[in-house]
């Protein structure tokens, strides 16, 4: 039985052109060597199975390579070889070449002893070292007594050390000679997927290349060779979810690649990868958004509960479902499509489908679930949770349409009326007409009105004045000269279920309306004002003026004397020098009533037990003490020390708005203040000093020291 090799050794890539997706790195490499301008230190870093290691060994072939020897530094033609019997190390690509001369990519032959030796893993010039289990002092100092001996075959001698950032800080330290200055034959090429790990004076003694990770695109063209050489039938589709799968990695590409050909054969189907990697496939998602958009709240339980039974983790059905939705608002412009990695047919399906969703419904979804992401871990119930989110994305919809409505402005229950034109000849009975609360309805913006007939002048003496109507009501005379105000419309969102009935006869022949809101001068002679239009005449008699009997009184107020202005100042001096009181509102006592004492100190004690139940100590203990309320409606609080008065000061508000609320007086105010101590000037700390001031008290204990021969001391 042959043995069997897995397709990322077997498909390793052994040129620098075979190299996937890393053009940036091997061009840099060519050109090195074409150049003869290597350095002696190379660092490689990456992600893991992007090609560290395999562009490491094909520059440690190439440069040992008899071709490149002969071609690039001893300078010899394609045809001077090819003269001196040297076809052996010509490259096929190069000898078959039309110009064989031309300057081309430089690769290894692949032919000669060096090449050979290396492919059968026999050569004496390259020495791979894993640093994860060569990471000490010792076997730095065993790597450093190697590197004194020169090659016996070939120009260089290449050391790859692979997980270099395993190596300890002494093991690095030990390195940093040898790594900066090595014999001209020895080549140091390191790898690492942890660039940051590594000291820095082993950076700056290397030159960096950053290896990208492998594009989906790129990986998948590999596999579909791969494929054709080991003559499988694979679709695009499953291909794709291979590379999609590998995160940038093509050896974990191939090694999923080769666990599907054992499950399912020679043809290689989309669904049976999607079976055998345990994936959420697309199909789940698409339903889910179609069950949205239609707002069928069943059907997406039941979708999720599916993907349950399947086996699937529900923060993964989440973060898929983010990434769907954030396809799909991608797909809602041509020019970003392309930013969506997916083959060609589920392409199709995601730009379908965005042109069926709203582009408010995708951003409001996408960040509903992002948040159910983030919330996700801290959530006791995490099915409920996710439920939840897809309850709100089921009626996602409707709530934007009726944000919509509700910010339109039809949405306001406004009711829209028609008001009469100025000047109209035919009036209507939109005049004078009341809406809902009572007030007068008029347009929002200021526009003229008829305005009632003018009063007409009084007549002359000799003249008889023509009997007034009854029905038709006198007019009121104008207050002042000022423009009316316009009447803002009520926008109360309650229509007028019918016209308001006019206590005015309708059938009364109105006067033919007029404009005349200015007054041109007030003519205080006549006793009327005058508006534009409507002075009045010369020449007519003045109505008589009407004066009273009495003194007229003054209208100028009476200024009071020096003696109290000056009573008034030292009022307000004394007021200032007054300490303040504290939220205590500037109100007389007038009308205030007094504060009865029991109610205060019971409202004060619930308070206060409150505090105790909610084991609020420190708030408790502030307000254990008498209280007492003055004239002015203050609470005067005594407290023992400043350190009370700001813990007060914290909970003031929630305590007066309960005060105010409990005891019905809403002027209620709390006064802080400290008890002043008395200092005593003498401080008694040792026993000899309390006894003396005992003795001062009671100077028989003196007499009794001495008798009984007591001491002070115990």
């Amino acid at each position: 039985m042959e043995n069997f090799v897995v397709s990322a050794r077997k498909y390793r890539p052994a040129t620098f052109r075979s190299v996937v997706g890393q053009q940036h790195v091997t061009t840099t490499l060519q050109n090195a060597i074409a150049s003869q301008h290597l350095a002696q230190a190379f660092l490689f870093c990456g992600p893991r199975g992007v090609g560290k290691t395999t562009c490491a060994r094909i520059l440690a072939k190439t440069i040992n390579c008899e071709f490149v020897e002969e071609h690039v530094r001893k300078g010899r033609s394609v045809a001077e070889l090819v003269a001196a019997g040297r076809q052996d190390i010509i490259p096929d690509s190069v000898l078959h070449s039309p110009t064989p001369d031309a300057p081309t990519e430089l690769e290894a032959c692949g032919k000669c002893s060096s090449c050979r030796a290396f492919q059968e893993n026999a050569s004496f010039n390259v020495h791979e070292l894993d640093a994860a289990s060569n990471n000490s002092v010792e076997d730095i100092r065993s790597l450093v007594e190697q590197v004194r001996y020169a090659p016996q075959q070939g120009r260089f001698k290449v050391y790859i050390i692979d997980e270099v950032h395993m190596l300890s800080n002494a093991a690095f330290n030990a390195f940093l000679k040898t790594l900066e200055e090595p014999p001209g034959y020895a080549i140091f090429i390191l790898a690492t997927t942890e660039r940051h790990k590594i000291i820095p004076t082993i950076l700056s003694r290397c030159q960096i290349f950053d290896f990208n990770r492998i594009r989906v695109d790129d990986i998948r063209g590999h596999l579909r060779y791969v494929a054709n050489q080991e003559k499988i039938q694979a679709e695009d589709d499953a291909l794709h979810l291979l590379a999609q799968k590998a995160d940038g990695g093509l050896r974990d590409a191939l090694s999923m690649f080769d666990q599907m050909v054992t499950f399912a054969g020679h043809d290689l189907s989309y669904k049976d990868v999607v079976q055998n990697l345990h994936i959420l496939d697309y199909e789940y998602y698409f339903r889910l958004v179609d069950a949205l958009l239609n707002e069928n709240l069943s059907q997406t339980l039941l979708l999720l509960d599916e993907v349950m039974q399947n086996g699937f983790d529900l923060h993964n059905f989440v973060v898929g479902a983010a990434e769907h939705l954030r396809g799909l608002l991608v797909c809602k412009d041509p020019v970003t499509v392309q930013l969506l990695e997916v083959s060609e047919g589920i392409r199709q399906k995601y730009v379908q489908q965005a042109q069926a969703a709203p582009l408010a419904f995708l951003l409001s979804a996408l960040n509903l679930v992002s948040q159910c992401d983030r919330e996700f871990k801290q959530a006791k119930n995490q099915r409920l949770h996710v439920e939840l989110t897809l309850m709100k994305l089921a009626y996602l919809n409707g709530a934007v349409q009726f944000a919509r409505d509700l910010s339109s402005p039809a949405a306001n229950g406004e009711a829209k009326k028609k008001s009469s034109s100025v000047g109209s000849p035919t009036p209507t009975a939109t005049h004078n007409q009341l809406v809902a609360d009572g007030t007068a309805e008029a347009p929002a913006t200021y526009t003229p009105v008829a305005s009632p007939p003018a009063r007409p002048l009084p007549p002359p003496a000799t003249a008889t004045a023509p009997p007034q109507s009854a029905e038709q009501p006198t007019p009121t005379l104008a207050s002042g000269p000022a423009d009316p105000q316009p009447i803002v419309p009520v926008e109360s969102g309650v229509e007028e279920l019918h016209d308001t009935p006019s206590i005015e006869d309708e059938t009364a022949d109105l006067p033919e309306p007029t404009q005349q809101f200015r007054d041109t001068q007030p003519h205080v002679e006549v006793g009327r004002p005058s508006f534009e239009g409507h002075e009045p005449a010369p020449g007519l008699p003045l109505p008589p003026v009407t004066r009273p009997n009495g003194p007229i009184a003054s209208k100028v107020p009476n200024l009071p004397s020096l003696s109290a202005l000056k009573a008034k100042v030292a009022q307000q001096a004394s007021t200032a020098k007054a300490p303040p009181i504290l939220d205590v509102e500037p109100t007389t006592t007038d009308g205030l009533p007094p504060v009865q004492e029991e109610v205060l100190h019971r409202v004060w004690n619930e308070l206060k037990e409150e505090r105790k139940a909610q084991e609020k100590m420190t708030e408790y203990m502030v307000l254990n003490r008498p209280v007492k309320a003055n004239e002015h409606h203050v609470i005067e609080l005594v407290v023992d020390n400043p350190v009370q008065v700001d813990q007060f000061n914290e909970f003031r508000a929630e305590l007066l708005t309960e005060l105010r609320r409990r005891t019905g007086y809403p002027r209620l105010a709390v006064q802080v203040s400290v008890a002043v101590q008395a200092q005593t000037a003498r401080k008694l700390y040792t026993s000899s000093d309390k006894f003396e001031y005992l003795a001062e008290k009671f100077p028989m204990l003196h007499e009794m020291k001495q008798r009984l021969g007591l001491d002070t001391d115990f």
